[in-house]
């Protein structure tokens, strides 16, 4: 099955978008062939601002009905405990908002964005897509995030070469408590960051030491701007280290 089968197939669908490639692909192939499709944007602590603004303005580049839900995952408390399968937490709760607006809509089946090269075996969130009976198009038909990426670059979208991004959430240690203040100072840090240059990073939490992680094309950036990174994050950690054994 390819998508232009998949819309004719399912001519009607509610479109879980982040803003992020690979649902930004799929809002396009599905405006792209004439299917009835509305854009949810879940808003939530986890997601930074970018995110948000990334994700109204390719909707309205492309013409398409987004409405944006403000949840509060932190109310789960099993998404706040942060245990090894938060992500299962949070996706239920995510998506059942989802699926209670779409059915408010009229849209009897809710899509997201998970493509071909993701690995089901190790993303608790996949579980609970299944239980809650989303479809993954992108996956479904075998496209994985190379191809997306190609085909997004051919189709005019910005979001082509936006690098992928894993929610605030992720930066803190499985275990650790998370509150609000943790993912605001996160979001201020790697906002700082990208202020810089930097594209492909992640700032994570090591007891109350930020961690930088960088690709090796940002570590120059990271050195050359050292003294200014250290005077920022010192205000939001207690100290600031940079790891050159893991990447983003």
């Amino acid at each position: 099955m390819n998508l232009t089968q998949f819309w004719k197939e399912n001519p009607k669908a509610a479109i879980a978008f982040s803003g992020g490639v690979d649902s930004a692909y799929l809002l396009y192939s599905a405006v792209q062939s004439g299917a009835n499709v509305k854009a949810y944007y879940a808003k939530t602590a986890f997601q930074p601002a970018f995110e948000l603004e990334d994700a109204k303005k390719l909707a309205a580049q492309l013409g398409a009905e987004m409405e944006i839900l403000t949840l509060d995952v932190l109310s789960v408390p099993k998404v706040a405990e942060n245990p090894a399968n938060r992500c299962y937490y949070c996706k239920t709760a995510i998506f059942s908002a989802m699926t209670a607006a779409a059915k408010r809509d009229g849209f009897p089946l809710i899509l997201d964005g998970t493509n071909a090269s993701d690995d089901a075996s190790d993303r608790p969130g996949m579980k609970a897509l299944r239980e809650l009976c989303v479809r993954s198009p992108l996956r479904e038909c075998g496209l994985t995030k190379t191809e997306i990426r190609r085909l997004s670059k051919e189709a005019g979208l910005f979001t082509h070469d936006k690098p992928a991004y894993a929610c605030l959430a992720t930066r803190i240690p499985t275990g650790d408590i998370i509150t609000r203040s943790k993912l605001a100072r996160t979001e201020d840090a790697e906002t700082y960051l990208h202020s810089l240059g930097l594209r492909d990073f992640r700032v994570r939490t090591l007891g109350d030491i930020a961690r930088i992680q960088v690709t090796e094309s940002d570590l120059q950036t990271v050195l050359k701007n050292r003294d200014a990174i250290v005077s920022h994050l010192k205000k939001l950690y207690s100290g600031v280290m940079l790891d050159l054994e893991v990447r983003p």
